[in-house]
């Protein structure tokens, strides 16, 4: 990357006198200012007893003599820093790359040869898909986008809780409103059958609140030992439905896991696990349980328990499991688990349990936390039946899409098509533009708007650019870069730097900064469309116009891919 080559001259130029200071070269944040802008003569002055701008002189002279090749010019600016213009020639040809390069530009070899495995959503059965579940499914697919756009092979794995406590709760409701033959509740669809297990859940979270607790437990010993014929039956029929329904969930969104580990399959492993290294004092028995005194390792940790009085696992114990099974199913370099930060708390600790038995394994490991998904009305909660869908959001912000379009002449299905690929879009956007960690309010009308800050205006770009590139091709003017203008292009300045925001938001694991990237690409293009005819036969810059609007629409298909967006073809 042209970046690079300017970070290296610099650093060649520089020489000893840069010792192990560090410096920058970033884009620049306005054009007149040309393409980079570096600070070395800032954070280097001191070290060679020079002013900032008179050594910035000195630098830019002994550069002129050495330009990376695409460099058009460099000067001085403000209190020392120093500014780069790429050539017209540069630009022009970087377009031409984004055409040849047919949606691999921007995408790099960083990680190559490396595996990698990415553990996300992971909703429970026996409980509605709810809009935490959309959110971690939205994060996990970027990042393990972002890894393949790395050119790493990435494996995609979801880990579902299919025992615990809340399957108990879920039963105990069951028995209590069963679904019996002839009964309403028996024709229920599959969507139906799912916020059935939800209502159940409800239920039983409330009975165990109220005086049930000792029964519940008492049945989630019974699961866990599979020693009742008839709860056994409500068991496999509630998990069926949900592992069923999750999968249409994960289709909507565009996710198709790779493998999948439930918590049922880690609960022996976990078992042993502890008990193996009970012996060796990385855990101790409390009170008839066996805990982990995380306190002893790091002051800031404390005691978990990783099984019970009663003998039966946690989920921290299952844990243990999951990561020896995740290395034996796909051995891999980096393994990315991704939750909500609700549950920080026992990954901290799990991870330093996991640190003491296996050092080596527990190094592969990348936790990263999301915040919660809200709506005005507040945060939602399961036990109390109170829970926001992720069938229910989208549902909604469709209806809004479908009435944003309902004037639009197009036919029944290509309304449907957009209603369903926007409303996910909207929604998507809305989780990535911001850094992942913090709590998200979700806005409906902005997330909808076909301008500004949200997915809509990403997509509606994009067809806008798809329309002018079909008028092209009806009026028989061709993509060309051989008659390049001599004036240069907001849209190709902006253009280069896709493949660099593509790497800094995989090193980063930071979706953000593509998101606010082709925010600021759209809106280059659309400027772009509004000023400049682009389809025109009698102007010789014509073709050239048609390609750079290729070129945006190649770049902003990619990313928006990247972040698990498709483009609907028409808006």
């Amino acid at each position: 990357m042209i970046r690079d080559l300017i970070h290296k001259a610099i650093s060649q130029s520089v020489g000893e006198a840069l010792g192990d200071i560090s410096f920058s070269v970033e884009r620049t944040e306005d054009f007149e200012h040309g393409d980079y802008a570096t600070n070395v003569a800032l954070v280097v002055a001191k070290q060679v007893k020079k002013a900032p701008v008179v050594f910035a002189k000195e630098l830019v002279a002994e550069l002129q003599r050495n330009l990376p090749e695409g460099i058009e010019k460099i000067e001085v600016a403000g209190a020392g820093f120093i500014n780069f213009f790429l050539s017209r020639k540069y630009l022009s040809d970087a377009v031409s790359e984004i055409i040849s390069a047919k949606g691999n530009f921007g995408k790099n070899k960083n990680l190559a040869g490396k595996k990698v495995m990415v553990e996300y959503t992971d909703p429970n059965p026996f409980k509605e898909f709810h809009i935490g579940h959309l959110m971690s499914n939205t994060i996990g697919e970027s990042i393990a986008r972002l890894f393949e756009a790395q050119g790493a092979e990435v494996k995609r794995a979801c880990y579902q809780g299919d025992v615990g406590l809340h399957v108990a709760k879920a039963i105990w409701g069951m028995q209590s409103v069963p679904i019996r033959e002839g009964t309403p509740l028996e024709k229920l669809d599959l969507t139906g059958k799912a916020r059935y297990l939800g209502h159940a859940y409800a239920l039983g979270a409330a009975a165990y609140e109220d005086g049930h607790k000792e029964d519940i437990n008492g049945l989630n010993k019974k699961i866990y030992d599979r020693s009742d014929s008839e709860v056994n039956k409500l068991y496999d029929w509630g998990r069926k439905v949900s592992l069923e329904y999750f999968e249409t969930q994960y289709k909507k969104l565009g996710t198709k896991f790779d493998f999948y580990f439930f918590e049922s399959e880690m609960a022996e492993a976990g078992v042993s696990i502890v008990k193996k290294f009970l012996e060796k004092g990385i855990f101790e028995t409390s009170e008839g349980a066996i805990v982990f005194h995380g306190e002893k390792y790091n002051p800031k940790l404390h005691t978990r328990v990783y099984i019970t009085s009663q003998g039966i696992p946690t989920y921290e114990a299952k844990e243990l499991g999951l990561h020896l099974a995740k290395e034996k199913k796909y051995p891999s370099d980096i393994s990315v688990v991704i939750t909500a930060n609700e549950q920080d708390a026992v990954f901290t600790v799990g991870l330093e349990a996991f640190k003491q038995i296996d050092p080596k394994l527990a190094e592969k490991v990348k936790h990263l936390s999301h915040g919660m998904l809200r709506l005005p009305s507040g945060k939602m909660s399961s036990r109390s039946g109170d829970v926001i869908t992720a069938d229910a959001l989208v549902s909604q912000v469709h209806t809004l899409v479908e009435e944003k379009i309902k004037d639009r002449d197009y036919d029944s299905v290509l309304k449907k098509t957009i209603g369903e690929l926007v409303s996910i879009g909207a929604i998507k956007y809305s989780i990535l533009r911001q850094a992942i960690g913090g709590d998200i309010v979700f806005d409906f009308d902005k997330s909808i708007s076909f301008e500004g800050d949200s997915g809509p205006y990403l997509q509606y770009a994009s067809t806008r650019a798809q329309s002018a590139l079909s008028k092209a091709e009806n009026e028989g003017v061709s993509a060309d870069v051989q008659t390049v203008p001599t004036s240069v292009f907001a849209l190709e300045r902006t253009l280069v730097h896709f493949s660099e925001i593509v790497e800094r938001a995989g090193k980063e694991y930071a979706p953000h900064h593509l998101v606010t990237y082709l925010i600021e690409l759209a809106g280059t293009f659309n400027n772009f469309y509004a000023n400049e005819k682009i389809v025109d036969k009698s102007d010789s810059a014509s073709a050239y116009k048609i390609a750079l609007t290729k070129a945006f629409r190649m770049v902003m298909e990619t990313g928006l891919s990247i972040l698990g967006v498709q483009i609907p073809e028409k808006m």
